[in-house]
């Protein structure tokens, strides 16, 4: 693998993977249209590691507190102390997590079928532009009043059910999942923290699954170098591109990437049309 291809596919990652316009859909019509090489198990690996530790750079504090309030909860079901009323905040923070996780589960028996329509840019195509329908309608959506104290586990099901759905090639699970956030009433800032918090659970699960068959399939030491380049980039533009999707959420232009969507998913059908 040469440093310039693992440099490519590293930038796409990370500015793809937080910003609403679907890394798995840019990643397919790359290799079904312009002939990009297969990525290797590990290195896709790798690089899905680089922006899972973005996430955590830049919500540290809170996932610590969600760490800690875990490991709280864990503690007093041992040892029940006397009712304290209601549940600290990253608490309920960590419970929602956990219940939009869920949906993901629905999700299992269908992978290989999910995984087929990479190869169907005209399925990508068309999912470019149900992204864009998707960003174009988040901006009109009122700036809800909910947060982890008091949104529901309704609401989190909701969410955790338009996570499932962005399992498909071209669909953007950060701009689907925020958009369902503010759709169920929540804070335009916490729909997006939740929309990335939520992701880690699924994204170290995949990881860590990758993982064990990457090293079934053996590793090349010669491709360390490429696999640390690409991370590296992965890594530093997905911090950035999170900064991004924060600044513009919270000025009410999150949707301004449907343009984007709808320009990508006019050119990849017709790119499938006559190539």
């Amino acid at each position: 693998m040469s440093l310039l291809f693992a440099a490519l596919l590293g930038l796409i990652q990370g500015i793809a993977e937080f910003l609403p316009i679907s890394s798995s859909g840019h990643l397919a019509v790359l290799q079904n249209l312009f002939g990009v090489g297969e990525v290797d198990t590990l290195f896709d690996v790798l690089l899905h590691l680089a922006t899972l530790i973005s996430i955590c750079i830049v919500f540290r504090k809170d996932i610590v507190d969600m760490i800690n309030e875990a490991i709280g909860f864990i503690k007093d079901m041992r040892h029940p102390k006397p009712d304290e009323g209601e549940p600290k905040p990253a608490r309920r923070l960590v419970l929602m997590i956990i219940i939009a996780t869920l949906p993901l589960i629905i999700v299992l028996p269908f992978k290989s079928y999910i995984d087929k329509l990479s190869g169907s840019t005209y399925f990508i195509g068309v999912a470019f532009l149900i992204t864009g329908a998707i960003l174009l309608l988040s901006d009109r959506m009122r700036n809800g009043k909910k947060t982890e104290k008091n949104m529901t586990v309704g609401d989190a099901l909701k969410i955790g059910l338009v996570q499932a759905i962005a399992t498909l090639p071209g669909i953007s699970r950060s701009g689907s999942t925020i958009t369902g956030g503010m759709a169920v009433g929540l804070n335009r800032s916490f729909a997006v923290k939740f929309s990335f918090l939520m992701s880690l659970p699924a994204v170290l699960g995949a990881v860590l699954v990758s993982f064990a068959d990457a090293v079934q399939e053996g590793i090349d030491t010669a491709n360390i170098p490429a696999y640390l380049l690409g991370m590296a980039i992965a890594g530093i533009t997905g911090y950035f591109s999170i900064k991004i999707v924060k600044m513009l959420a919270q000025k009410g232009k999150f949707g301004k990437f449907c343009y984007y969507c709808f320009a990508a998913g006019i050119v990849t059908i017709v790119l499938t049309i006559i190539l």
